[in-house]
């Protein structure tokens, strides 16, 4: 009896301890064994480990991925639903980037490796499904806003004019100087013009003016594009605009002037939309009992006008790109922080913060200086995963007690403590058994979290 119920103890701890391993080894059998590597104009089958960055694979229809990659040669669609959830294939073409792991579906290809070994995205999976123990901890969680908040792609959305300008010709002779710039403010203004058709007239003498703005010379006209003070600069007086440019600032939209001729032409206003999720997100933090702050590189006016839009708790304008990391060491006065960023210079505010985040719409070097890859652009994601941390967590604290109280009140018993008070021994049979059922116990309630599913609608608490 005594053995019977120890195995069967055994089998069930054993057979719950693999259903807690499943995740982990359907993303190991994702990956592949073999790649078929092209050296001196050979295709030679080797083994995964041998793959280096930058050797040529060539993969065909129906085969997975062997590493992240770029496209070199051929077009396809791939199957990437085992990264993103997505079930419609994606279509790549010369360029476009792969990701080890995925399964290529029609076309034969040629890759470029990019990341193999511990750096695949999947390999980075596989590590984030193993510890969140460090996002339990979080008080303050802290958004860059470009990329990550916002879509990171700024819009036109309001262009007021001078009497005696239209604004066919303003647009025009104002995208024809933005086309010179690398701003993305600038490609925001010139994206509105081609959709709009316009001809762009030919810029000569064009200058940028740093923390001004940018002039040229558009056709015959000479253009000066910046914020009021390159206007207070030209000597040019932007009072008429003063109400809709405190209109648009209030809104979280950023107001530019264009000059032609030494005369205000209009009053532009561009604003980089905010992701649908965003304002699920952080309803969602505050229900976490968490406080949310936002890092910008906007001016203080736009800066307010988007916290009080998502109702950030605290919002830091005006930060420069090699600012983040005071920012994030200040903010950390509130408490241990979770910093959550995508592009290049996030990646030491992600490697500063306690916990740093990527999303999977960022930068390789982000990515590779968080702690935590977050494999969808959704921000909703973010409380999911510190509800997940907290969830698991408790739920290791509830078997760490249970064990130990279990075990401290009936070991003694079957000391015999209670034997020369009240005559009463413990069966050497239900001893057997009470052991086994402790180990049952624990692993089934860590079971639970099989079927967990954060809560990240408006109220929820996880």
């Amino acid at each position: 009896m005594i053995v019977t119920l120890i195995l069967l103890g055994r089998y069930l701890e054993a057979r719950a301890k693999g259903r807690t391993s499943e995740a982990i080894k359907r993303l190991v059998k994702l990956q592949a064994k073999t790649a078929r590597v092209v050296r001196d104009s050979n295709a030679l089958e080797v083994q995964i480990a041998e793959v280096r960055p930058g050797d040529l694979v060539e993969v065909r229809p129906g085969e997975r991925v062997p590493v992240d990659s770029a496209v070199t040669r051929g077009a396809s669609w791939s199957d990437e639903s085992m990264i993103y959830g997505e079930p419609l294939p994606v279509e790549k073409t010369i360029g476009s980037t792969v990701t080890g792991g995925t399964i290529n579906q029609t076309g034969a290809f040629t890759f470029r490796a990019t990341a193999v070994g511990e750096a695949t995205m999947l390999a980075q999976i596989i590590r984030m499904v193993e510890a969140l123990q460090a996002l339990q901890d979080v008080r303050v969680v802290a958004f860059d806003k470009k990329g990550t908040l916002a879509i990171g792609k700024p819009l036109l959305t309001n262009l007021h004019l001078s009497p005696g300008f239209d604004r066919a010709s303003v647009l025009a002779a104002v995208a024809a100087v933005e086309a010179k710039s690398e701003h993305p403010i600038a490609r925001a203004i010139v994206a509105a013009a081609v959709e709009e058709g316009l001809t762009l007239p030919e810029v000569t003498e064009f200058a940028s003016l740093t923390g001004f703005g940018v002039k040229a010379l558009a056709g015959e006209s000479r253009v000066e594009i910046g914020a009021d003070r390159y206007m207070a600069k030209l000597g040019l007086d932007v009072a008429p605009f003063a109400e809709i440019a405190t209109r648009l600032a209030n809104e979280g939209k950023s107001p530019l002037y264009a000059a032609i001729d030494s005369q205000i032409a209009a009053l532009i206003a561009v604003a980089d939309p905010i992701k649908e999720t965003t304002p699920q997100a952080i309803r969602a933090l505050h229900a976490l009992g968490l406080k949310v702050a936002i890092i910008t590189g906007d001016n203080a006016r736009t800066a307010q006008a988007i916290a009080r839009q998502l109702g950030s708790d605290e919002v830091m304008a005006e930060v420069l790109p090699d600012g983040k990391v005071a920012a994030v060491k200040r903010l950390k006065a509130f408490g241990p922080l979770a910093y959550v960023g995508d592009g290049i210079n996030d990646a030491p505010a992600l490697a500063e913060a306690d916990v740093g985040l990527a999303v999977s719409t960022g930068t390789d070097i982000a990515i590779e200086a968080a702690d935590v890859a977050l494999m969808t652009g959704r921000l909703t994601a973010v409380p999911d995963a510190i509800a997940l941390s907290k969830a698991t967590m408790r739920n290791s604290r509830q078997n760490l007690f249970w064990a130990f109280a279990y075990n401290a009140a009936l070991i003694p018993v079957a000391a015999g403590v209670l034997w020369p008070a009240f005559g009463i021994l413990l069966s050497p049979v239900f001893a057997a058994g009470a052991m086994a059922l402790s180990s049952v116990f624990v692993l089934g309630n860590a079971l639970r979290l099989r079927r967990y599913s954060p809560a990240t609608f408006e109220g929820a608490r996880p």
